[in-house]
């Protein structure tokens, strides 16, 4: 996965000042950025406060743990399901 410059925590700050009235390529110029990453920002973290974003990191991280553990099940079955098949 690909390293962000910014934390949650910067990027809720960056959309509450165009909230606040600064213009989409002011922001953009002044932290870097360029417009399409801060429409996917505005379309992720819209709303949110620093809690929030925090709370869905936190359920994202566990959701893909969750899933990890389930494939790994998965793959343990399908093992074991074609070990009892096999003719003696």
């Amino acid at each position: 996965m690909k390293r962000t410059r910014f934390t949650d925590e910067q990027i809720i700050g960056i959309l509450a000042e165009h909230e606040a009235g600064a213009k989409c390529a002011d922001l953009c110029r002044k932290h870097g950025m360029s417009e399409g990453t801060f429409c996917n920002w505005k379309a992720k973290f819209g709303g949110m406060s620093v809690s929030e974003a925090k709370r869905l990191k936190a359920l994202e991280d566990e959701n893909a743990k969750l899933k990890k553990l389930l494939a790994e099940q998965m793959l343990d079955l399908a093992a074991m399901k074609e070990l009892v098949s096999k003719k003696w």
